[in-house]
C-alpha cells in the first residue's frame, strides 16, 4: 500500500520529538573537571562527604549556594551543602548556574530528555522546566548556552549521590541585571508554590584572581552580606564590585526565591579558596558552601522586609481571622519586651542569640510581629514578621536581632548605643484584603501594597506618627517602600492588605 505524504510528514515528526524527549545530555567536563570513572568518582565525592561536619537541623533546606570549579580545588567544599540535603525529600534541583561563554540577555532552561554523568542519567523535569519557559519572553531555550558549560554539570554527581529518584530543571543565566532576577524569582515562585519537594541550586564561585589575603577580604564582605539574606542590598555591592560572585545572578535569584518561601535562616557552612587546597596564595579563587532554611513548611511564610509581604498574607489568611482576639495583658507585654531588650543586648555585645523557655498559651501561639528601636526619639530600625511561622515570642526574639543588626538603611547597633535604645513592639494581626481604600482606618490598619515583585509595608502607626490623610499614606507606602508610583494604590492591578496591631514599647512599661 502506498503511504500517504501526510502520514509520512507525521510519523517523521513524531519519530523526532520523541527522541528529542529521550535526548541525553552528554557530560562536557567529564576527565578534567571530575573523573570519568563511575568508581573513582563516587568514591571521591563519598570521601567529601565523610570529611564535612554536619549537623542536621528541623528546618526546610530551601536552597543551596555551591561552588562550580573542579573538585580537587572545590569538592570538600561543596560537600558541606550537600550533607545538608542528603537523604531529604527532594524531587526536583533546579540547578541555576552562569554563562561562561556564551553572552545573551536573558535565562536559558534546558526543556526535557537527561543530563548524563559517569554515575548515570539525570531525567529533566520537562513539565516545571517548560512552565518557567512559558512563564515570561526572557526565559527561553537557548541551547548553546549549554554546550560548553560546566556550571550547572558539575553539581549533578554530588546529587546522584545523596538523593535517589529526583529530576532536574538545569537554567543558565545570561546578563546580571536586577530584571532577570526578578523574572526568574518570580517564575521559580508561582511554578513551585504548590510543591514542598523543590530545591535550589545556585552554582558560583566567589572572588577570582585577587592575592590571598585581598580575596578572604572581599569574600569576607560577601558572606556578611549573605547572612543578612538581603537580596537588594548584596545586589547593588555586587554591582558596585564591593562583593564579588562569578554565579551573581544565580545567588540573587535564588535569595529572591527563597526570601519569597520563607527564609528566615541561612547557614554558612564552609568557605576555603584556592590557596588554601593548592598552598598557591598569588592568585586565588573563593568557594562556599552555604544552605538557606526556612521553618517547616505548613504554607508559605518569612520576613516581610517588604517585597515579599503579600505572599505571606495572602497564606496565612487560611490559618487566622483578622479578627485580634489575641490581646496581650500587661504581663505578657513585659515578657515580651524583656526577651527583646535581652536578646538585642547579648547579640549585640556578643553575637550570642539567647534561648527562652516558654509556657504562656499565648506567647507560644505563631503571631506575625515587628520590632522598632527608637534611638533618642529617632528610628534606628524595624524589622518583623507579617505572618508568624513560629511562636510569638521566638518571632519578637528573632526580629529584635533583625531590627538591630539587619535593617539596610541603618548601621548596626553598637553597644555603646544600646543605653540609648528604646524598644517597641507590634504584635500583628493577619492582613486581610482591602477592596475598598474607605475600609482603611488612619492609626488602626498597617497595609501591605502589592504589584508584581515590589512591595512594601507600613505599619498603623505610621499614620499616627506623620499625620498623613489616607491618600498621603498610601502615596508614601507606594512610592518610598514599595518603588512604585505614588498613585499606584489606584490601580486595579495593584493589591492592598489591612492589618491591626497591638502596639507597646518600654517607655510604657516603665
Amino acid at each position: 500500500m502506498k503511504k500517504s505524504p501526510v502520514l509520512t510528514i507525521l510519523f517523521f515528526f513524531l519519530l523526532s520529538t520523541n527522541c528529542f524527549a529521550q535526548q541525553i545530555k552528554k557530560p562536557v567536563v567529564s576527565g578534567a573537571f571530575y573523573p570519568d570513572s563511575a568508581k573513582i568518582l563516587a568514591a571521591e565525592i563519598k570521601r567529601f562527604l565523610d570529611w564535612a561536619e554536619v549537623g542536621k537541623k528541623d528546618k526546610d533546606v530551601l536552597a543551596l549556594i555551591s561552588p562550580h570549579a573542579g573538585y580537587e580545588y572545590c569538592g570538600s567544599v561543596a560537600a558541606y551543602g550537600y550533607k545538608a540535603i542528603k537523604d531529604r525529600p527532594i524531587r526536583t534541583v533546579v540547578i541555576i548556574g552562569p554563562s561562561h561563554y556564551e553572552y545573551f540577555d536573558g535565562v536559558s532552561v534546558y526543556p526535557q530528555g537527561a543530563w548524563q554523568t559517569p554515575l548515570g542519567n539525570v531525567p529533566v523535569d520537562a513539565e516545571l522546566a517548560n512552565t518557567l519557559i512559558n512563564s515570561h519572553a526572557n526565559i527561553s531555550f537557548y541551547e548553546s548556552a549549554f554546550a560548553r558549560e560546566h556550571s550547572v554539570e558539575v553539581q549533578i554527581p554530588f546529587l546522584q549521590i545523596v538523593l535517589d529518584n529526583f529530576k532536574i530543571v538545569p537554567v543558565i543565566m545570561g546578563k546580571f541585571s536586577d530584571e532577570n532576577c526578578r523574572i526568574l524569582s518570580q517564575a521559580l515562585l508561582e511554578a513551585t508554590k504548590d510543591r514542598e519537594d523543590v530545591l535550589i541550586v545556585a552554582s558560583t564561585d566567589m572572588s577570582h584572581d585577587h592575592p590571598y589575603d585581598e580575596a578572604r577580604k572581599i569574600d569576607n564582605l560577601t558572606i556578611k552580606e549573605l547572612e543578612r539574606l538581603d537580596p537588594e542590598s548584596l545586589y547593588y555591592k555586587l554591582v558596585s564590585e564591593e562583593c564579588e560572585l562569578c554565579g551573581a545572578a544565580c545567588v540573587i535569584t535564588t535569595l529572591l526565591y527563597a526570601k519569597g518561601r520563607g527564609a528566615d535562616d541561612i547557614e554558612i557552612m564552609k568557605y576555603a579558596n584556592s590557596g588554601d587546597i593548592t598552598g598557591d596564595k598569588r592568585r586565588v579563587v573563593g568557594y562556599l558552601s552555604a544552605a538557606i532554611y526556612a521553618p517547616l513548611r505548613q504554607g508559605y511564610g518569612g520576613l516581610s522586609s517588604e517585597a515579599q509581604a503579600l505572599g505571606d498574607a495572602k497564606r496565612g489568611r487560611e490559618e487566622m481571622s483578622n479578627e485580634n482576639k489575641d490581646i496581650l495583658n500587661e504581663g505578657q507585654q513585659k515578657r515580651l519586651l524583656e526577651i527583646a531588650r535581652k536578646t538585642m543586648n547579648e547579640y549585640v555585645s556578643s553575637a550570642q542569640k539567647l534561648d527562652f523557655s516558654e509556657s504562656d498559651p499565648l506567647l507560644l501561639k505563631n503571631m506575625g510581629a515587628f520590632v522598632t528601636i527608637h534611638k533618642q526619639g529617632n528610628l534606628r530600625g524595624c524589622i518583623g514578621n507579617i505572618i508568624g511561622r513560629q511562636p510569638l515570642y521566638l518571632t519578637v526574639r528573632d526580629m529584635a536581632i533583625e531590627a538591630a543588626t539587619a535593617d539596610p538603611r541603618f548601621a548596626p547597633v553598637t553597644a555603646d548605643e544600646l543605653e540609648d535604645i528604646d524598644i517597641e513592639i507590634s504584635v500583628l494581626s493577619t492582613p486581610e484584603r482591602v477592596e475598598d481604600v474607605d475600609e482603611i482606618k488612619l492609626g488602626v490598619h498597617g497595609v501591605i501594597v502589592k504589584r508584581g515583585n515590589s512591595g512594601g509595608v507600613f505599619l498603623p502607626q505610621v499614620a499616627t506618627e506623620t499625620g498623613w490623610t489616607r491618600e498621603e499614606f498610601l502615596d508614601n507606602l507606594c512610592a518610598h517602600k514599595a518603588g512604585l508610583s505614588a498613585d499606584a494604590w489606584k490601580d486595579k492591578d495593584t493589591e492592598l492588605h489591612s492589618f491591626t496591631a497591638q502596639v507597646f514599647g518600654e517607655k510604657d512599661n516603665r
